[in-house]
């Protein structure tokens, strides 16, 4: 029987994963879309201050958001791995039939008052023995 752990039935574990993955996958496109727009602005010689300053700090903003994504991935599988290594061991649980019609315990009892008897017999026969013995 597999059970799942708390830890993928929690809200902010998936939270956590769901907006790292969207960090990273804002911050590709935004840094994708600035560099072409600088590269072709550059290139042909019709680039504005706006364009070349405003747009170098959107590249580093966009990377510090991909950074802050993988960070975030890297967090959730150390808490997933955590969840695997330290989850509880589930308790061993006897299953008790209370239908059943003959009680298993009883045997066993019955059966241990008859070995007990002979073990009895020669602890007082090795007693017996050691009283007969002559004193030195």
């Amino acid at each position: 029987m597999h059970t799942r752990t708390r830890l993928l039935r929690s809200i902010p574990f998936w939270v956590l994963v769901v907006g790292s993955l969207a960090s990273i996958v804002y911050g590709v496109l935004q840094l994708i879309e600035k560099l072409s727009v600088m590269e072709t602005t550059l290139t042909d010689g019709t680039a504005t201050g706006v364009e070349v300053y405003v747009g170098q700090s959107v590249v580093v903003v966009a990377a510090i958001l991909i950074g802050a994504g993988i960070v975030g991935l890297a967090l959730a599988l150390s808490l997933a791995t955590a969840a695997k290594v330290f989850a509880p061991v589930a308790p061993a649980v006897e299953v008790i039939d209370w239908d059943a019609d003959e009680v298993a315990d009883e045997e066993p009892a019955a059966e241990a008052l008859e070995t007990e008897q002979p073990v009895a017999e020669e602890l007082d026969a090795d007693a017996a023995e050691v009283e007969a013995a002559p004193a030195r």
